[in-house]
């Protein structure tokens, strides 16, 4: 999923989410509120606020979840999120990772990501390099095996996150 659906239909919001015009304003309304952007939307102006070109005047977040809105009015049962919130701040990515887990738990979701946090609780990880499939399991497993790519991801994910020591500390 990528904040290009929301971009490549400038125009009002009610066209970037149902651009077929399959859908009463009830079910966008309810998509709206299952991801948490009823009360932002409102604010806006309702269903014709305006997504302006590159969906600019929308924040980053917004705008996957207007994607996500959209994925949900349409029923979709397999989804795919490539970097869906590489470009949101570490709050706003919790936020939407919640949304995502919470709407799409019925689904399949196929997840492109470089965050290894947004993946950890996959079914299963396939793990790429140059191309080709070296790891494909769950990630308990893939934890599990001292040579896995993925468990050394997540490793040196965790030594990036933890917090330096105080060089003042006594």
């Amino acid at each position: 999923m990528s904040s290009k659906l929301a971009r490549d239909l400038a125009g009002p919001l009610r066209l970037n989410l149902d651009p077929l015009d399959q859908f009463s304003d009830a079910a966008l309304h309810r998509v709206l509120n299952e991801v948490e952007l009823a009360d932002v939307v409102t604010r806006a102006g309702g269903l014709t606020a305006v997504v302006a070109e590159d969906g600019q005047n929308w924040s980053a977040g917004q705008r996957q979840l207007i994607c996500i809105a959209r994925a949900l009015l349409r029923q979709s049962k397999i989804v795919m999120l490539d970097e869906a919130t590489a470009s949101c701040d570490v709050n706003t990515d919790a936020m939407v990772q919640k949304v995502i887990r919470r709407v799409f738990a019925d689904c399949t979701v196929l997840t492109i990501a470089h965050r290894i946090h947004t993946i950890a609780d996959s079914t299963r990880i396939m793990v790429l390099s140059a191309g080709r499939v070296v790891e494909y399991d769950t990630p308990d497993s893939l934890m599990a095996q001292d040579d896995s790519i993925y468990r050394s991801l997540v490793e040196e994910s965790e030594k990036s996150h933890e917090e330096p020591e105080d060089a003042n500390a006594e």
